[in-house]
């Protein structure tokens, strides 16, 4: 698993949400959600940032030195 997929989960488990609740807060599928958060690499950009403003993040604040 990636770091932004890790973060992504660990987000999502903070705040009580299944990948099915997330996949609907996002307008993804439960799918999306589980190759995200396990770091598959073909996941599409827009989908990403519609995931992480579901959970109230953006890139910015996930970025690592």
């Amino acid at each position: 698993m990636d770091g932004l997929g890790r973060d992504i989960r660990d987000r999502r488990r903070s705040l009580g949400l299944r990948q099915r609740d997330l996949a609907d807060l996002a307008g993804t599928s439960e799918r999306f959600i589980r190759e995200l958060e396990h770091g598959k690499p073909s996941v599409r950009l827009d989908k990403v940032v519609a995931v992480l403003a579901a959970l109230g993040l953006d890139l910015r604040a996930l970025a690592r030195p």
